[in-house]
């Protein structure tokens, strides 16, 4: 059975994550590698902080969700390898195959190419480990996958079927280990890769919410969250606007966890009371989220490099022109690469033509 309404959470949240980028891309807080803020207060990176705290422990629950329902009708080793040719092979094979462009305004965007000094051949691999970008999730969500499948081979469904019970009180008090897990193997640098909280997360999603009891009685719940999510929103941006949101301590703050997780659960029971069906655009967004997610960020981070650098335009044109070349060229790129041989398979993990 297709649960339409999850495909639907994937393609809107990715949509969310290339606007978050537009806004994220001339921000006044969050500085390192992009082109930095047109004034010195703007109102509009609220925007980034109201998306940042929950888009991607969304798509981890959702990933979580999606494993355990291809688990049902496939082999361990059928899941490990085409979660290692979907997931791994672009996010490391592909960086080498197309990522180094990525890298390139990277590091443009950053302390720019002509001040690396290094050998000419060292430059290569140097933009290629820089273009992994937005791969970051991709790469996070395979590991996770060989820890599930290592857990699979061992754990006979009776966590499972345990968690098959839990009502809306017991998926609200599990923002406790959520919590406790945004404090876990967070990377001092890199800070997007914060295994604990992902990690706790898809597994949430695997063992509670793959279970459509539980995402039922979240929909009867869901007016609730979303007036929950609205007040925490602006508790939490009341309390941290004008901090870095992306870092430690305001990512993993009781405002920040308490926004993200009832943001989380009202969109998901939103989702499947109001939103769990198919329509011609839907259609076409699910065929196209993973490579809207994939392609987006190098002709939006490219357009707003350029326009910088060659164009005097307003903000409005600034974030107008950059969201329409993130959108646009995103879904172009995919509808090219995932048709030439090879490029397909190490840039986007598909292995045959698309039928």
């Amino acid at each position: 059975m297709r649960r339409h309404y999850l495909d639907n959470i994937r393609w809107i949240t990715i949509i969310c994550v290339v606007v978050y980028h537009v806004i994220y891309m001339f921000n006044g807080e969050a500085t390192a590698g992009v082109i930095g803020p047109f004034t010195d207060v703007q109102y509009q990176d609220a925007l980034q902080y109201i998306l940042y705290p929950w888009m991607m422990i969304l798509l981890y629950i959702v990933a979580g969700m999606c494993s355990r329902y291809y688990l049902e009708n496939h082999s361990i080793k059928e899941f490990i390898k085409s979660r290692t040719t979907k997931l791994l092979v672009p996010s490391t094979i592909g960086l080498f195959v197309f990522g180094w462009i990525q890298g390139y305004f990277n590091i443009q965007l950053g302390i720019g190419i002509e001040n690396i000094q290094v050998p000419t051949l060292l430059l290569y691999p140097i933009m290629a480990i820089s273009g992994t970008g937005v791969l970051w999730f991709v790469q996070l969500l395979w590991l996770f996958s060989m820890i599930l499948a290592l857990i699979r081979h061992f754990e006979r469904g009776k966590l499972y079927e345990f968690c098959k019970n839990a009502n809306i009180l017991v998926v609200l008090l599990l923002v406790i280990p959520v919590y406790a897990s945004s404090f876990i193997l967070n990377t001092p640098i890199i800070v997007v890769y914060r295994f604990g909280i992902y990690g706790m997360t898809f597994s949430l999603g695997y063992f509670v919410f793959a279970h459509d009891e539980v995402i039922e009685r979240i929909s009867r719940w869901n007016i609730p969250l979303i007036i929950l999510s609205v007040v925490l929103a602006v508790v939490y941006l009341y309390t941290h606007f004008g901090d870095n949101y992306a870092e430690n301590p305001t990512f993993n703050s009781v405002p920040a966890i308490l926004y993200a997780w009832s943001a989380c659960l009202a969109i998901m029971g939103s989702s499947y009371k109001w939103y769990n069906r198919k329509t011609g655009f839907s259609a076409f967004m699910t065929k196209r989220s993973y490579g809207l997610y994939v392609f987006h960020y190098l002709p939006l981070s490219a357009s707003a490099y350029l326009l910088a650098k060659y164009a005097d335009l307003p903000p409005v044109l600034m974030y107008l022109t950059v969201l329409i070349c993130g959108f646009a060229g995103g879904l172009i790129l995919y509808e090219i690469m995932s048709r030439i041989p090879f490029i397909r398979w190490a840039v986007l993990g598909i292995k045959k033509n698309k039928s």
